[in-house]
């Protein structure tokens, strides 16, 4: 690339004589074999990264060489690889504004600098844009970590990390066959009784966490100047600043730093596995121990380890692929791509030499901004659903610091950048048709309206199967899934009871038999009465016990497949009269039935002229995704209940419907009303396609195709209907 050596502002800055503050920290750290120098400011805790040349320049500005002197003496010594005077002027802008260069300025080249004047400034914007990981500054907690770091000191090693590591497996080993327990535990989550506790221990364990970063930097000889609340999604969270770790030599101590969190919290999860694991069900320590446990995972796997966010994971890959200030050399790469290609413009400074750090750069680039606008509009739906007037307000505020800004200043760049000094009107037509163009896509070009859902399989023929007695299961002659015919025995059940019973008066009978041969021997007519009637109460509770004892061998009622139930699992449990022991059903006549929250089957119900008259249905098994099976007719059903036809469809079956208890724990159905969608599929498309009565299945219905646009407005219309009038 084509670079000009000269600036036509090189005369406001040519004669000034800075220097680096005599406070201003260097180090030297190596990134892809490559040698680079750290400018460090402890006071203000400012970094900047330059090259050897770049060091060279600014480490030839001793306060009485001029900055003109200083570049050709640069040129002397490194040619065409020294900066040019435009580069000049950019390197010495930048580390004013990072308070590493002290210049003796001119009212002239003040107003070229004034970006120093304005850290405060951008600060404030950063916050207002950034509204939901707003930070507040508390304390400065370096002495406490001072005096903290000696107790974790032995454990901050290789042969620490080892042992941490040896517990953790350990834990993750012995929870894994409590992993049914570990999921049904979600549901108490939900609880708002719960949310205080939940929200108590996540706080204690994000200072844990912070604790971790903060130790690990004072281990390795950094400061940590700053710690202080951060609302992450409306949600205080601490943190601390441990940024004095770039200025380490070594990538490996800036990763442990980086890690540092995740390993304090790993470590407290793994111990709170243990506590939940050895303390009864149900008391007060151990659901401590396991909101402990679910809040580590979540927020570890969603937050601080993940790198498509700008927390703990985004700073160890960075380190790990030694790309610094990854996220935004990124986002400058997309722009420039975007200018060089779209707007044409010329001699744009390509923000790596690097093949492989390209191709780095624009994929972390490309994925990490749509992850964050997947995650931001999640979150955002999430509080419009549970706080409206709160989610309404961010919606709008976001809307504006990421949308109108960024126009905004787009807008002042197309008109003012010398960069399109010579093609501002060429640039000005190629972004009204981009706009014109993006306008008819989202607003005039029919696109499939897809709407979807989650259901279960069952049977139109479906018949109980039940315990006839009180009793213990002995033995099981079916299994789950396997076909049966009516009358075929199922389980057996046995009795004690009901064996000392029958055999209890069996004996009373032979003991009345004996009495009333006795009384018709002596002629006694009305003991020969009271006797016979004796013996004729008798008679009927045999028969009832009989009878009884018939029961406890449970048969299948009708033809079909036993599902919903497995007698094998129950041999050797307690079961009462009249308790479900599974279900025939039809496997030759499926059905699916499938629930919709009222936002999401609003569509199916619409009293206006919007509403659907025809759409199509597909279907794919949870176990065969890549399969679809053709559906027939959707039969919705107009009132809303709280019924689950199935535990799949809940969230510990993997469902999206969030199951309701009682006081005591037992479940009374869905939290809030589903609506009940039948689909009669295609004949024989279930069975052909391998489906099994109780399998989850997703459920997509097709509507006819409107513009991208239509589709937003009719899902923001539903989704505020009853919360505000329109």
């Amino acid at each position: 690339m084509e670079r000009p050596t000269f600036s036509p502002f090189w005369h406001r800055l040519r004669a000034t004589r800075p220097r680096l503050r005599a406070h201003v920290q260097v180090t030297r750290q190596r990134y892809r074999g490559r040698r680079w120098h750290v400018a460090h400011d402890p006071t203000s805790n400012q970094f900047y990264r330059l090259s050897p040349v770049a060091y060279d320049f600014v480490a030839s500005l001793d306060g009485s060489r001029t900055v003109d002197e200083a570049w050709r003496l640069s040129l002397e010594k490194f040619g065409d690889k020294a900066p040019t005077q435009h580069e000049v002027i950019e390197l010495i802008g930048q580390l004013y504004n990072s308070n590493l260069l002290s210049v003796d300025a001119s009212p002239e080249t003040e107003q070229l600098l004034r970006r120093g004047r304005d850290r405060v400034k951008k600060r404030l914007m950063q916050q207002a844009i950034s509204l939901m990981y707003f930070k507040m500054r508390l304390i400065n907690p370096d002495a406490l970590l001072t005096a903290v770091e000696p107790i974790f000191r032995p454990l901050i090693n290789r042969w620490g990390f080892i042992a941490w590591a040896a517990f953790v497996i350990f834990a993750v080993v012995s929870v894994l066959p409590q992993w049914g327990r570990l999921v049904s535990g979600i549901d108490s989550v939900t609880d708002p009784n719960a949310w205080p506790y939940l929200i108590g221990t996540y706080i204690v364990l994000k200072l844990w966490h912070e604790l971790g970063h903060g130790v690990i930097c004072k281990r390795f000889g950094g400061q940590v100047p700053e710690l202080g609340a951060m609302l992450l999604v409306l949600l205080p969270s601490p943190y601390v600043d441990a940024s004095s770790a770039w200025a380490f030599t070594s990538k490996w101590k800036r990763m442990a730093v980086g890690m540092g969190g995740m390993f304090f919290e790993l470590g407290a999860a793994a111990v709170c596995a243990l506590v939940w694991l050895n303390t009864p069900p149900g008391t007060m320590v151990n659901q401590l121990a396991y909101y402990v446990m679910l809040t580590s995972s979540i927020s570890t796997v969603l937050f601080n380890g993940n790198p498509l966010m700008r927390f703990d994971g985004y700073y160890i890959l960075s380190d790990a692929l030694e790309i610094p200030n990854l996220s935004q050399r990124a986002n400058t790469l997309l722009k420039d791509l975007f200018r060089k290609h779209v707007y044409r413009v010329e001699n744009v400074r390509p923000v790596t030499q690097l093949r492989a750090e390209w191709w780095a750069l624009l994929i972390y680039g490309v994925t990490a901004m749509i992850y964050r606008l997947l995650v931001f509009f999640g979150i955002l739906t999430w509080l419009m659903g549970q706080l409206f007037g709160l989610g309404v307000l961010l919606a709008a505020w976001s809307f504006g610091a990421w949308f109108i800004v960024p126009v905004g200043m787009f807008i002042n760049w197309l008109a003012s950048s010398p960069q399109l000094s010579d093609k501002r009107h060429r640039a000005v037509l190629v972004t009204l048709a981009m706009v014109a163009g993006f306008c008819v896509l989202i607003g005039g070009v029919p696109l499939p309206d897809w709407r979807r859902a989650q259901g279960v399989i069952e049977s139109t023929t479906r018949v109980g199967v039940f315990a006839g007695s009180d009793g213990k299961v002995a033995s099981a002659r079916v299994g789950a899934g396997q076909r049966v015919k009516a009358g075929d025995v199922i389980a057996v059940i046995e009795s004690t009871e009901l064996d000392a019973m029958l055999a209890q008066a069996l004996a009373e009978r032979a003991e009345y038999a004996v009495r009333l041969r006795d009384a018709r021997a002596g002629g006694e007519a009305a003991a020969d009465q009271i006797v016979a009637r004796q013996i004729e109460a008798i008679e009927t509770v045999i028969t009832e016990l009989q009878k009884r004892m018939r029961e406890l061998v449970i048969r299948a009622p009708a033809d079909g497949v036993l599902v919903n139930g497995d007698p094998a699992r129950m041999v050797g449990m307690w079961v009462k009269r009249g308790q479900g022991i599974g279900e025939i059903v039809d496997p030759a006549s499926l059905r699916v039935h499938a629930l919709m929250s009222q936002g999401d089957a609003n569509w199916l119900f619409g009293k206006d002229d919007a509403a659907p008259k025809e759409f199509e249905v597909s279907l794919r098994l949870a176990g065969d995704l890549a399969s679809v099976i053709e559906g027939g007719t959707a039969r919705p059903v107009p009132s809303g209940q709280r019924q689950i036809p199935h535990g799949a469809l809940t969230f510990a079956g993997g469902g999206t419907v969030e199951p309701d208890s009682d006081e005591r724990g037992n479940p009374t159905g869905a939290k809030s009303r589903q609506f009940s969608v039948y689909i009669e599929p295609v004949a024989g498309a279930l069975v052909s396609g391998g489906a099994l009565p109780g399998e989850r299945v997703y459920v997509r219905f097709t509507l006819p195709s409107r513009s991208l646009a239509w589709q937003a407005f009719d899902r923001v219309r539903k989704m505020l209907q009853g919360r505000v009038n329109l």
